[in-house]
Parts: structure tokens; C-alpha cells; sequence
């Protein structure tokens, strides 16, 4: 169960050299993508398939977003266009099966407007397998979804379920939601997050050991005495979810120097424990990473340094863990340029900024980073690329 999620995104070695930073892809104007948000994922191939929250069809102007596949030589083509019916801005990246159907989130969209779960079948047919409604079953899916053996897909959503967190800037009321889908498009609510003391909004998604249980965080709410404006009290949580649907609060996020605001999906080691980012918060409120173990004691690995250390600021996106603990990862902000960095860290806490994004080519890495076997580290960014659009790029990071 699971095999997929508890796979590393790739087997990485970590290398000391410096590195080639390539832009295989820049997005242009609709009918093409614009400004992915998500991550991408890989074939066996080499092909990546991920998804732009923008572009595409002009149904919801700047474009309702697109899934992609761009080919080992950087040929890319747009798989499908979304016409806000069938989903608006796919903020997550997507998965895929044996049979080569790729799954994945909308934002927006849906029968309701408050996004849904699809299906992209090998002939690029997009199937609507859930709408959701906002109460109680949950509003605005951000992360990405997992998927069991019995082609059971879970996730997480930010908003809707029974709550009482009130909904802002058009957002419907309610603090999230972990659901479940099976195969015949039935959603079953595994949990309604309440803001206190289980954690409110949960932009990250989920990971599941190999019994099953689901893992995840809360970007607020929780007991930890923070209080961002216009969002539940609170500095996050990360959560157990056991086989029963019983929900454990593994750790309740502090005041820095702790880390605040966990908005990225967690990774797993062999051992138990649990890796990964929090977007504020540390030694010098720029964010940090972190780790959990087994028992629930957490460990500071490093906190992210403001300018003019270059060192990163503000993490958004989860971590891929690599062969001797090495964790790879990208901040928003910091840098040489202030535009975001690529960066690792090993066990003992040793940072180092692979690559600090280029403000005149691309800009504003919200997601994480893929690899492969050879070490490569691909990935996407919001802004940047082509001069008339700057509508993001897909990247490939060489050691």
C-alpha cells in the first residue's frame, strides 16, 4: 500500500561541484500554460507531466490552468486545457498509475466553484471524479493526492468541512478537511479540522505508511500561541491519521525559534521519521527545516538567514530526501538575487544553496524539486521565462 508515496523522488548523491541550471521550458501566452504552481513528477522515460494554475483556455481570464508533459529532449505538449467547469487553477502536482492515468487537484472549479478531483486518462480524456461543496465535505484542494493499491485517493483541502474557521476573501468557512475518494467517486471526510487543538488549513498534502496511517500538517491553528492576521490562532501542526481515522496531533509548532506555518508536504525516512518545511518562523523568522521523530520530539536542521546570508528565505514547497538523509528543497525568497533558491541539507544540518534563481529569467520557485537517478533535479517557477509573457518555466538543475 502506498509504494508510490513512500518512494523518494529520486536517488540522489550528494556532490559538491557546481552546478548547470537549464530552462527546458519557457510558458507562454494562452493556448500554452502559465505560472505553475505545482511540481512535476517523472516517467520511467524520463518524460515530466505537471500542471499551470493559469493558461490555457480564456474561460476564467488569465486561462483556467493545463496539464503538460514535456519529453526528454524539452518538446513540450499541452495534454489538456481546463474550462473551469471541469476545474480552475491546479495548484498540485500530479500522480500517476501503471496504467498511465495521471490524477490530480483543482483549486477552483467544479459544479460548486470550489474545485475538484480529476482523472486525465492516456487519451487525454479529463474525467470529474469529485466536486466538492464546501460543507461538509471540504473546499479547495491545494496539495497533491495519494493513491493505495485498491485505487483509493486521498487528500487534504484548505477550506469547507465542519470548522469553525471563518472564510476569507470569497473563501467558504471552514478550517479543511483529510478526505477520501474510492474508486466509484464515493468521498468519505476521514477528518474536519477545527482550528484548535488539531491545526486549520492544510496546504500540505498527505504520505501514508506502510500500515496505512496518513501523515500530514496544518499550515495554522494547533496550541502554539501565534496569531497570523485574518487566520485561525495557532503556528501549525503536523498530524497522524491511523487506519481507524483517529487523528494524533504529532507536534504543535511554537513562537520562533521554532518554525511557523508548514505549507509543504512531509517526507519519511526508513526509520520513521518525518522531514520538512515551515514558511516563517526559525532564529531569524525566514522559515526553517525540520524534523520529527517517532516519538514527537522535533529538531531544528536549520533556520533559513535573511540578507544578506543568501542562504534561502520563506520555504513553501516540501522536501525530496535523497541516499544518507540529504534533503533537497527551494525557498521563494533570498539568494544572490532575492528571487528563491535550490538548496540541501544533510542530517547534521548543513545547508548549501545549489543554485540562487536568476531575477532577469525566472522567479518565485513555489514548488519543490524532482530527480532522477543521475542526480538532476528538475523543477518549475512561477514567474520568468519568455520577456513578453513571463509566465514561469520548467527547469532542469545538473551537478
Amino acid at each position: 500500500m502506498f509504494a508510490a508515496v513512500l518512494m523518494s523522488a529520486a536517488l540522489l548523491s550528494p556532490r559538491a561541484q557546481a552546478q548547470t541550471f537549464t530552462v527546458l521550458h519557457n510558458f507562454a501566452e494562452a493556448p500554452d500554460g502559465a505560472s505553475p504552481q505545482a511540481g512535476l513528477i517523472r516517467d520511467a522515460k524520463g518524460d515530466l507531466y505537471g500542471t499551470t494554475g493559469q493558461g490555457g483556455l480564456l474561460d476564467c481570464p488569465p486561462g483556467c490552468g493545463t496539464i503538460f508533459e514535456l519529453d526528454s529532449t524539452g518538446k513540450e505538449t499541452v495534454l489538456y486545457r481546463f474550462n473551469g467547469t471541469d476545474g480552475n487553477n491546479p495548484a498540485a502536482s500530479l500522480i500517476r498509475d501503471s496504467a498511465g492515468n495521471l490524477y490530480g487537484t483543482t483549486l477552483l472549479g467544479g459544479t460548486s466553484f470550489l474545485g475538484n478531483v480529476f482523472k486525465l486518462d492516456p487519451s487525454d480524456n479529463v474525467s470529474v471524479l469529485y466536486s466538492f461543496t464546501g460543507q461538509p465535505d471540504g473546499a479547495s484542494p491545494y496539495a497533491a493526492l495519494i493513491r493505495d493499491s485498491a485505487g483509493n485517493l486521498y487528500g487534504t483541502t484548505i477550506a469547507g468541512g465542519g470548522g469553525s474557521c471563518v472564510g476569507v476573501a470569497g473563501a467558504p468557512d471552514g478550517c479543511g478537511t483529510v478526505f477520501k475518494l474510492d474508486a466509484s467517486g464515493h468521498e468519505t471526510l476521514l477528518h474536519s479540522f477545527t482550528g484548535s487543538p488539531d491545526g486549520a488549513e492544510p496546504y500540505a498534502g498527505l504520505i501514508a505508511d506502510q500500515a496505512g496511517n496518513l501523515y500530514g500538517a496544518t499550515s495554522f491553528g494547533g496550541s502554539g500561541p501565534c496569531a497570523a492576521s485574518g487566520e485561525p490562532v495557532g503556528c501549525g501542526t503536523v498530524f497522524k491519521i491511523d487506519t481507524s481515522g483517529t487523528l494524533t496531533v504529532l507536534y504543535n509548532f511554537q513562537k520562533p525559534p521554532d518554525g511557523n506555518y508548514p505549507d509543504g508536504t512531509l517526507v519519511m525516512d526508513k526509520v520513521g521519521n518525518l522531514y520538512g518545511t515551515t514558511y516563517q518562523g526559525g532564529a531569524h523568522e525566514q522559515g526553517v527545516v525540520f524534523r520529527i521523530d517517532p516519538s514527537g520530539k522535533e529538531t531544528r536542521l536549520h533556520s533559513f538567514k535573511p540578507y544578506p546570508s543568501h542562504d534561502g528565505e520563506r520555504p513553501s514547497a516540501g522536501l525530496t530526501l535523497g541516499p544518507g538523509g540529504i534533503l533537497y528543497g527551494t525557498t521563494l525568497f533570498g539568494g544572490t538575487t532575492g528571487e528563491g533558491t535550490i538548496f540541501s541539507v544533510t542530517r547534521a544540518g548543513e545547508e548549501s544553496v545549489l543554485y540562487s534563481i536568476n531575477a532577469k529569467s525566472e522567479q518565485l520557485p513555489y514548488a519543490g524539486v524532482v530527480a532522477d537517478s543521475a542526480g538532476n533535479l528538475y523543477g518549475t517557477t512561477y514567474f520568468g521565462g519568455d520577456a513578453k509573457c513571463f509566465c514561469g518555466v520548467v527547469f532542469k538543475l545538473t551537478p
